[in-house]
C-alpha cells in the first residue's frame, strides 16, 4: 500500500521491492522447516492428551485446545508454501482469507490459552481444596467462550483487507492483499484494543501468576513444606512466559508501528522501511509457537511423559514379540 500525496524516493521503493522478494524466500523456507515438526509434534500431543490422560486437571483441557489451535495453523502451511513458491493463488479468495484468518486465530487463541494454563496452575496451587471440586466441564465451557471471543476479535484482520478488482490481482494472497484505509479514530481504537487485550493484558496476567507462585515458593521454603508441586507450577508458568515473550512480543511491539505505516500515520521512508522489513520476521517468530507449545506438554506434564513412555514401550514390546513369534515359526 502506498500513501497518497506523499513522495517516496526511488531508492526507498527499490529497496523495499528487493526486500519483498527476499521475504518470499524467507517465508518459503521457514514454513517448510516448521511444517513437519509442527504437524508431527502437535498430532502426537493431541493423540496422547485426548486418549491416554485420564486426569482432566492440571490444565489438560486448555492444552488440548492449544494443540488444536496450532494444528489449524500448521494445516494451512502447505497452501502458504505453494503461494510463496509460485507467487500465484489458484484456490479462490475465500480459502485465501481463511488461511489468512487462521494465522491470527492461532496467535491469539494460543495467547489466551497460555494465560488460562498459567491462571489455572497458579489458582490450583494457591487453593488446592478448590482444585478437588473443579470439574472438567468448567474448562470446556471456558474453552468454548475463548474460541467464540477470539474468533470474533480476529475478524477485523480479514475485514481490513480489500478484495482485488482485476483478475490478475485476484490471484494474490496473504501479504499481497491490499489493506483498507481506515478512519484515524477507528485505526487508533483497533491498535489500542489489539495491544491491550492481545498482548499487554495477557503479559500482565502471566507475570502476576509468576509472582504469586514465586512468593508461595518462598513462603513454603521458610516453613520447610513440600515444594514439589510449587516448583512444577513455577516451571509451567515460566515456560508459558518464555514462549509468550519469544513468539509474540516482537510481533506486538512491531504491530503498532506497522499499522501506523499502512494507515500513512508514519511516512518517513527510512522508518517505514525498517518497520515493514521487520514485520515478516516477527510473523515468522509468532509461527514458531506451533513447534514450541508441545514442549510445554512433554517437559512440564508428568502424565504426558509417563503415558507416552508407557505407550512407546508397549508398542516396542509388541513389535519384538511379533518378530520373535515369526522367527520361531520359521525355525
Amino acid at each position: 500500500m502506498s500513501c497518497p500525496n506523499i513522495m517516496v524516493n526511488y531508492s526507498c521503493s527499490t529497496n523495499m521491492t528487493d526486500w519483498e522478494k527476499a521475504m518470499n524466500q524467507l517465508y518459503t523456507f521457514f514454513y517448510l522447516i516448521i511444517f513437519i515438526p509442527g504437524l508431527l509434534s502437535n498430532t502426537l500431543a493431541l493423540w496422547v492428551l485426548c486418549r491416554f490422560i485420564s486426569k482432566k486437571t492440571k490444565a489438560i483441557i486448555f492444552m488440548i485446545n492449544l494443540t488444536i489451535a496450532d494444528l489449524a495453523h500448521v494445516m494451512s502451511l502447505p497452501l502458504r508454501i505453494h503461494y510463496y513458491i509460485h507467487q500465484d493463488w489458484p484456490f479462490g479468495s475465500g480459502l485465501c482469507l481463511l488461511c489468512f484468518y487462521l494465522k491470527y486465530l492461532n496467535m491469539y487463541a494460543s495467547i489466551i490459552f497460555l494465560v488460562c494454563i498459567s491462571i489455572q496452575r497458579c489458582a490450583f496451587l494457591l487453593r488446592p481444596f478448590r482444585a478437588k471440586h473443579w470439574k472438567s466441564r468448567y474448562d470446556v465451557c471456558i474453552s468454548v467462550v475463548v474460541w467464540v471471543v477470539v474468533g470474533l476479535c480476529c475478524s477485523p484482520f480479514i475485514l481490513m483487507r480489500n478484495r482485488p478488482d482485476s483478475a490478475k490481482a485476484n490471484r494474490n494472497c496473504f501479504k499481497d492483499l491490499p489493506m483498507r484505509k481506515l478512519d484515524f479514530r477507528l485505526a487508533i481504537s483497533m491498535m489500542a484494543a489489539a495491544e491491550l487485550f492481545g498482548f499487554i493484558g495477557p503479559l500482565f496476567i502471566i507475570g502476576f501468576c509468576t509472582y504469586l507462585i514465586v512468593n508461595s515458593l518462598r513462603q513454603r521454603n521458610r516453613n520447610d513444606q513440600s515444594t514439589g508441586n510449587t516448583r512444577k507450577a513455577l516451571r509451567m508458568v515460566r515456560v508459558c512466559t518464555g514462549v509468550f515473550l519469544f513468539c509474540f512480543a516482537p510481533y506486538h511491539i512491531n504491530f503498532l508501528l506497522y499499522l501506523m505505516v499502512t494507515q500513512c500515520i508514519i511516512t518517513n521512508c527510512e522508518v517505514s522501511r525498517a518497520i515493514r522489513q521487520f514485520h515478516p520476521i516477527s510473523l515468522c517468530m509468532a509461527s514458531l509457537n506451533c513447534c514450541l507449545n508441545p514442549l510445554i506438554y512433554y517437559f512440564l506434564t508428568t502424565e504426558f511423559k509417563q503415558q507416552l513412555s508407557q505407550h512407546g514401550s508397549s508398542v516396542l514390546r509388541g513389535r519384538l514379540m511379533s518378530m520373535e513369534s515369526t522367527s520361531s515359526y520359521r525355525e
